[in-house]
């Protein structure tokens, strides 16, 4: 069974598609660090280089990451992967009703 990144002009416009959501994902993070960063200078004051490299390292990266997750996870369904898969797999699924 032949997925969708097959054709490569899907494939395009699949990718481009991830790297939009990727892109999106990168000024949710640098917001969100910024964010954090103005709520812990609100919270406790004046702060320590290292403090606020780490707060926006991590809070931006963490964000960073689940945005890349969820762009993958939609870039798998949307291009027929999960599909793919679920039909190879259908026969060794103990859960499955085997009647249809």
């Amino acid at each position: 069974m032949a997925n969708d990144l097959d054709n490569p002009e899907y494939a395009a416009f699949a990718w481009a598609r991830f790297r939009w959501l990727l892109k999106v994902m990168a000024a949710i993070s640098v917001v969100a660090a910024l964010i954090a960063l103005g709520g812990i200078w609100w919270w406790i004051g004046s702060m320590n280089w290292v403090i606020a490299a780490a707060t926006l390292a991590g809070v931006g990266l963490s964000v960073m990451l689940g945005g890349a997750l969820m762009a993958l996870v939609f870039l798998s369904s949307g291009s027929g992967h999960d599909a793919a898969v679920d039909a190879f797999n259908a026969d060794r699924d103990p859960g499955r009703d085997r009647r249809g």
